[in-house]
């Protein structure tokens, strides 16, 4: 790959983005609560979450590997910041769900074939190209600071979510309740948020083209969705918490 297909790949991320937000304000992506009884052309959940994610893994590792002249000790750092992610999420996460049982639609895990995958590439030869990563003094440069702290915190809030929402079926229950503690003492898509957060302080630690591409369409992808969850909450349980927001704590 060459700055010029890096470039092309950009905008097409950023008009995924727009595109991506426009249609899931419209209509949420039906995969989870949102699937249709008996919806056609589906896999199981588990597999569905494996092929979904694992091109993030994949797609940086090649990327990175293969055009990286000598990476630095700072892309080889954030190379493995994340692998550890994605390791955990293609892979660990899937296998820790209770909902075996669902099924996820094969549309949904085309899109996020192609999706992560570019994603995975962009990231990958931007992290193994950028000038500034080549020296260590990015280590102790405020972004770097700054971003890791944003990164880690946001990290930290989306296992601790993914956590609460596991342990909700963790006696066999297949069904949704209302999820309590942590972030969701303030929002309905806790997870959500934190995974918001965590690519935000990405794309400042990084200071790449591809990671504030990333975050724009983390947030197009995850706010609308957040949305949709706060309203499913509220039309769904009579006692649902009133203060609680969608997905930013106070705000929205």
């Amino acid at each position: 790959m060459n700055e010029t297909v890096y470039r092309v790949l950009l905008v097409f991320i950023f008009a995924m983005s727009a595109l991506t937000f426009a249609s899931s304000m419209k209509r949420v992506t039906r995969y989870g609560r949102y699937m249709k009884d008996h919806q056609k052309n589906t896999l199981p959940a588990l597999w569905g979450w494996l092929l979904f994610e694992s091109p993030q893994v994949v797609a940086f590792a090649l990327c990175f590997w293969l055009t990286a002249e000598s990476p630095s000790v700072v892309a080889i750092g954030i190379f493995c910041v994340w692998q550890a992610h994605y390791v955990h999420r293609a892979v660990l996460f899937p296998l820790r769900l209770n909902n075996r049982h669902k099924r996820f639609p094969v549309g949904g895990v085309l899109a996020g074939l192609v999706f992560n995958s570019i994603n995975g590439v962009l990231n990958g030869w931007a992290v193994a190209h950028a000038a500034h990563l080549d020296s260590t003094t990015w280590l102790t440069d405020p972004r770097f600071v700054v971003g890791a702290a944003i990164m880690a915190v946001g990290w930290g809030i989306n296992f601790h979510s993914d956590n609460t929402l596991i342990g909700l079926r963790s006696d066999g229950f297949k069904g949704y309740r209302i999820p309590t503690g942590g972030l969701f003492t303030y929002v309905s898509a806790a997870n959500y948020f934190g995974e918001i957060v965590m690519w935000t302080g990405f794309a400042l630690m990084t200071w790449t083209a591809a990671g504030l591409a990333f975050a724009v369409f983390t947030v197009a992808n995850l706010l609308p969705r957040g949305l949709a969850h706060h309203r499913w909450y509220l039309k769904t349980f009579d006692d649902y918490p009133p203060e609680r927001r969608a997905i930013l704590p106070g705000l929205l």
